[in-house]
């Protein structure tokens, strides 16, 4: 079984602000789109909210890239290109689980920390090529979906299964280690005996609770098969996440 840490969502060169926490809620703002998508901020109720991160920069009337989709306590997040590689060399898969994460802060855009703030268990993979044809929305979905839109490479594809975003925001979910740069990350003791793709290399690993995280890269993958300690923890993370 493989875990997916996927990298979403505004930070300093996607949006150039951090997603906020409102009231003790995420909100992973979208990055923007030129095209591809017919969501704009607005159509998802965080219009008022980018134009205040952004002061101003980014309306809500500005087209988004509306992934990953959660509606009905599922999940549907497409990939493609050299990413999307990567999970195929990974071998990700059925059964397995994206903890996606981003850049977040406070509404005044104090206190940016790196936080996993939404889960996807795979259920379903579609291979969407590269010219897509889906003439509505998926199912369940009030949007089309991006990668359903326009052109892609030709190893677009979309996983899709149960799935949902924290409605708060515990410290546990937190991946920045607190007065530490925010890529450097606080982890669990198995992460490094267990691997994390784009971090083989040993200065990278502080013991076994401090971990540098590499700039490159939107996918980490980690294979927990065998290890029971990483299924509890994984368990407690979606457990966070679902609110129980």
């Amino acid at each position: 079984m493989r875990v997916v840490f996927s990298r979403k969502g505004f930070d300093s060169s996607a949006g150039g602000a951090p997603s906020p926490i409102i009231l003790g809620q995420p909100f992973s703002l979208p990055i923007p789109a030129k095209d591809r998508s017919e969501t704009t901020y607005a159509d998802l109720d965080l219009g008022q909210v980018v134009e205040h991160m952004t002061k101003g920069r980014i309306s809500g009337d500005s087209l988004c890239h509306n992934d990953p989709m959660f509606e009905g306590g599922r999940c549907y997040f497409g990939q493609t290109g050299p990413a999307q590689s990567h999970l195929q060399n990974q071998k990700v898969g059925l059964g397995d689980v994206f903890l996606f994460f981003g850049l977040f802060g406070e509404f005044d855009g104090s206190e940016r920390h790196h936080r996993i703030y939404a889960y996807l268990e795979v259920e379903s993979i579609t291979y969407l090529d590269s010219n897509p044809v889906f003439h509505g929305p998926l199912r369940g979905l009030r949007h089309r979906h991006p990668h359903t839109l326009g052109n892609w490479n030709a190893n677009n594809t979309l996983y899709s299964g149960k799935g949902n975003k924290a409605r708060t925001s515990p410290d546990e979910l937190k991946l920045s280690k607190a007065g530490e740069n925010l890529s450097m990350w606080k982890v669990p003791t198995w992460l490094k005996d267990a691997g994390l793709s784009f971090h083989g290399k040993k200065e990278l690993w502080y013991g076994n609770h401090t971990l540098q995280t590499v700039g490159r890269g939107q996918e980490f993958v980690t294979d927990i098969s065998n290890r029971p300690e990483a299924l509890r923890w994984l368990d407690s993370i979606i457990d966070l996440i679902e609110g129980t």
